[in-house]
């Protein structure tokens, strides 16, 4: 039974990769499966590398752990499970084989890392057998997709060992880092060769996530000098694996006339804006150049860096103007395009857009689709924002998305574009972190060699977890996996209602002043988060877009699609429900959890319901004729307050159980309970203006 959390108790459960009862007692060996034995040993040469001894540390931790079952650890032998490292064996870097006999399991590798995953893979098909059987044979297991990148899902920037570790375990295979200087970031500072350093004992390279200087034209006469002083002089102390860059934040003076030239706060003349797009935002003529002198200074230091480019702030434009930017890249860029963003839904016969990150998008839209084929026709190596971690700005305070059919969808469509345009490389969430959950479970599984059928993983998942309540578990994920179909994927509700779920202020528009004040209204966080509430709009309002239809015409079909979504969610939470109940064992602690999650969701879809709701009557209120008509929908709007400060408290014995609701690495808590709180006194003031509001409407205007 889940019990009420301080914040941040869900570090504890993040870092355990090792459950205690992963033994079904029912269980026994079929024919071709060799059970290993408490006679069995854990084997590597006493003069192995130290990540070779961690890996057999780790495999005496599961077996203790997970199976009651204590193997000794030996420097030789030839009965248990022999770790080899052979750098002669041929195999690739972070490959393995695992050979099975009557009385052995081997694994071989040409590396330390090789050596680490292959006891994660041991350690897994354990799991999924439900006892310490393997099948005898031998399997090959290659990362098809490599680095798999990750931000911290404790925080941002923290990665203690046990962190690490639990990132390795999870399938990943690097990290990234903001970086804002030679060990700054913007949260603090952070020693980064001690970060490489830790992160290698678990197979992880680092990559910077460059925030650094860049505001230099490539064909200025000190551009050389410029570069080389902000990326050189960096690599040379911090041999980081790659740098990554995305246009908003690596900002150049271009002379493109097609743009403003100049950053996007400072696009205004004489208090005019500039309409013209910042260059982060435009494939510049002179963004090759820009992305050449970048190069040539990080290779300088490390010759071997990756160099990454996201193409995301720009994904919007045409074809024509983006391919002339690719055709035009200089040799040695990654190309970074993002899966879901600007993706075309048709939801009940009207289009919407995904504006962000989005399981909405679970096959991928025209932007994704034509960059990939155009970066392969011009033979550019490809990385993916992928979000395979399984979390999304979808509800930006939740730990993953549990709709694993969604999830899979976008697995096999981004493993075509493997196939076809040499996709190898994914950027698995961005600083919203990653959380251990089925969807990592599956990714884990499928992007490393020979692919499963994931569909009959899901279901040997389901089972383990469910037992008996298997079918309706999956029945409950495939309901909310299509509900998903109904999720407006708007800037206004990303940054809004589904930012932060329950605690999204509720603002009553009309601005009743005596100071002539915004009525937008600061979101309050922590001061030393990386963003805090500075990503969160208060004053729910449309942002237009030309991608998109306006919100007159998008919002009552994104109400109703709404409406839809909430009756499908009740439906899989009564299956998942039933489920729950059939379920025993271990699993039963997983389905609790995400069953909780799931309610907590549920609650962010109705605040995000309402709002849109409160929005369209705060207009409505503003183009009355008559006093009666506004008294009316005054009405109205005060049921919906009240709707609302209900679903908050609801949203609040959810909270309680678990920690990591409510929270974000980028924005810290800002769902919790306190925040809950916070909304609820915040509708309440709402209510008060709302009374003098009738007050207003009473006047007749005659003299007094």
């Amino acid at each position: 039974m889940l019990k009420i959390e301080r914040n941040y108790e869900f570090r504890n459960r993040i870092d355990t990769v090792h459950r205690p009862g992963m033994s079904d007692p029912a269980a026994s060996p079929q024919a071709g499966e060799i059970l290993i034995t408490p006679a069995w040993q854990l084997i590597a040469p006493a003069d192995a590398p130290e990540a070779v001894r961690e890996t057999l540390r780790d495999l005496e931790d599961y077996f203790a752990v997970s199976h009651n079952m204590h193997l000794a650890v030996a420097d030789s032998g030839k009965n248990g499970i022999i770790l080899n490292l052979d750098p002669a064996c041929g195999l690739k870097k972070g490959s393995f084989e695992l050979n099975v006999t009557e009385n052995s399991a081997v694994i071989t590798a040409a590396t330390s890392g090789g050596i680490r995953r292959g006891g994660v893979y041991l350690e897994d098909l354990i799991n999924l057998r439900g006892l310490p059987a393997l099948a005898a044979g031998t399997v090959l297991r290659e990362k098809l997709i490599t680095p798999r990148i990750v931000h911290s899902g404790w925080g941002i920037e923290l990665f203690p060992d046990s962190h690490l570790n639990a990132i390795m375990h999870a399938g990943f295979d690097a990290v990234a880092v903001f970086c804002t200087g030679y060990n700054r970031t913007n949260v603090g500072t952070l020693d980064f060769n001690d970060l490489i350093r830790r992160a290698a004992k678990y197979d992880i390279e680092v990559y910077l996530y460059a925030y650094l200087p860049s505001f230099k034209h490539p064909d200025d006469a000190d551009a050389v000098e410029f570069f080389e002083n902000v990326y050189t002089r960096l690599l040379e102390k911090v041999p980081a694996a790659g740098v990554m860059l995305v246009g908003e934040s690596a900002v150049f003076p271009s002379k493109d006339p097609a743009t403003s030239g100049k950053p996007y706060r400072q696009s205004v003349v004489d208090g005019i804006p500039d309409v013209r797009p910042c260059p982060g935002w435009w494939p510049c003529s002179d963004y090759p150049a820009f992305l050449t002198r970048v190069r040539d200074a990080i290779r300088k230091a490390v010759p071997d860096a990756k160099i990454i480019f996201n193409t995301y702030n720009w994904g919007w434009t045409e074809l024509d103007v983006r391919e002339k930017f690719l055709a035009n890249l200089p040799e040695g860029i990654t190309i970074q395009v993002t899966y879901d963003i600007f993706s075309k839904l048709i939801v009940d016969g009207q289009m919407r857009r995904v504006m962000d990150y989005s399981i909405a998008a679970a096959k991928p839209g025209y932007y994704f689709v034509s960059e990939c084929q155009a970066a392969a026709k011009y033979q550019i190596p490809l990385l993916a924002t992928s979000n395979t971690a399984g979390a999304t700005w979808d509800i930006g305070v939740i730990p993953y998305v549990p709709v694993p059919q969604r999830w899979i969808t976008r697995f096999k469509e981004l493993d075509r574009f493997r196939r076809e345009c040499g996709l190898n490389a994914f950027y698995d969430c961005h600083h919203y972190g990653w959380y251990s959950s089925v969807i990592t479970e599956l990714g884990k599984a499928y992007f490393n060699s020979p692919q499963c059928d994931l569909d009959e993983l899901l279901k040997t998942i389901a089972g383990r977890l469910a037992g008996n309540g298997a079918e309706e578990l999956l029945k409950a994920w495939q309901i909310w996996s299509d509900a998903f179909d109904y999720l407006p994927a708007t800037n206004e509700d990303q940054y809004g209602p589904l930012r932060v779920g329950a605690a999204y202020p509720l603002i009553f528009q009309p601005n009743i002043t005596r100071t002539m004040s915004n009525k937008e209204i600061a979101f309050p966080a922590d001061p030393n988060a990386h963003f805090g509430g500075g990503i969160v709009k208060t004053l729910y309002q449309p942002y237009e877009n030309i991608n998109q239809l306006p919100a007159a015409l998008r919002y009552p079909n994104e109400l109703r699609g709404l409406e839809k979504m909430l009756a499908m969610w009740d439906d899989g939470l009564e299956h998942y429900r039933h489920a729950f109940e059939k379920a025993s064992g271990t699993g039963k602690d997983y389905l609790e959890r995400e069953l909780n999650l799931a309610n907590f969701i549920r609650t962010a879809l109705q605040t995000c319901y309402n709002t849109k709701s409160w929005y369209c009557l705060n207009r409505d209120l503003q183009n009355i004729r008559t006093a009666q008509e506004g008294l009316q929908i005054l009405d109205r709007i005060e049921a919906l307050a009240h709707t609302e400060i209900a679903n908050a408290e609801k949203a609040m014995q959810f909270v309680q159980l678990d920690s990591r609701l409510g929270w974000e690495p980028s924005m810290e808590y800002v769902g919790d309970l306190w925040h809950l709180d916070w909304k609820i006194r915040q509708v309440k003031s709402a209510l008060l203006e709302i009374s003098d509001y009738r007050k207003i409407l009473s006047l007749t205007g005659e003299e007094n």
